[in-house]
């Protein structure tokens, strides 16, 4: 993807370090992410990278330095709805729990407007059938999430943040639990959604090589960036 390709920056990080419990864990962070980039954070355990994360959704606050998405402070009321967050628990369902696909996707959609099931209106039935079909389980959409496969499962999860209508989507660890068929389908799913669907994506990633392969940028953390 070349300069001309990208758009507006969505994510700028300035000069970023951040504290938990002491011990100063970012330090001197500085990073941007244009529209429609699919961009990488792969690091040793420990490295920060889910303080990265935390920060730039608003839970943790700086020590020192910046973050602003969309231009504005994380978790602002002009960003409500507009960053998906898909922990790699998000995957981790009861067995208890019987839920359709179509179902999940569906909760991607709920706010306090609209919690109650009973309120389908013809727009939210239309961005779970867009979100369905951007993550090719339209032809599943009955079927008890129970059933599915790690991959497609993944799919279904990222397909509830896109029923969200979120622009920017940041993963943790995608990748886990799926063969490697899977996982390729995977990458060229979110690669689709970057190029053909104007989203932006940050993927936390132990997997480098499938980084090196999908991904238009990588960052490497550990403290601060190392490259």
């Amino acid at each position: 993807m070349t300069e001309e390709d990208l758009g507006e920056t969505i994510l700028s990080v300035r000069n970023l370090s951040v504290m938990r419990s002491g011990d100063e864990v970012l330090e001197g962070i500085s990073v941007e992410i244009r529209k429609s980039e699919f961009v990488g954070l792969v690091g040793p355990n420990g490295s920060g990278k889910t303080t990265l994360i935390l920060a730039i959704l608003g839970v943790l606050k700086p020590s020192k330095g910046d973050v602003f998405v969309y231009g504005h402070e994380p978790a602002c009321k002009h960003n409500l709805g507009m960053v998906g967050w898909v922990p790699q628990a998000a995957t981790q369902l009861p067995n208890n729990i019987h839920i359709t696909v179509q179902e999940l996707i569906r909760l991607g959609t709920l706010n306090q407007d609209n919690f109650l099931w009973r309120l389908m209106s013809p727009e939210i039935r239309e961005r779970i059938d867009r979100s369905l079909e951007m993550v090719g389980l339209s032809e599943m959409a009955d079927v008890d999430v129970s059933r599915l496969s790690g991959g497609q499962l993944q799919r279904a999860v990222i397909g509830r943040a896109l029923a969200s209508e979120t622009e920017l989507i940041l993963l943790d660890e995608p990748l886990v639990g799926v063969d490697r068929a899977s996982r390729n389908s995977l990458l060229r799913l979110l690669d689709d959604l970057c190029h053909n669907h104007g989203k932006t994506i940050l993927m936390v990633s132990h997997d480098l090589a499938a980084v090196t392969q999908a991904t238009h940028r990588i960052v490497y953390l550990d403290g601060g960036i190392q490259y």
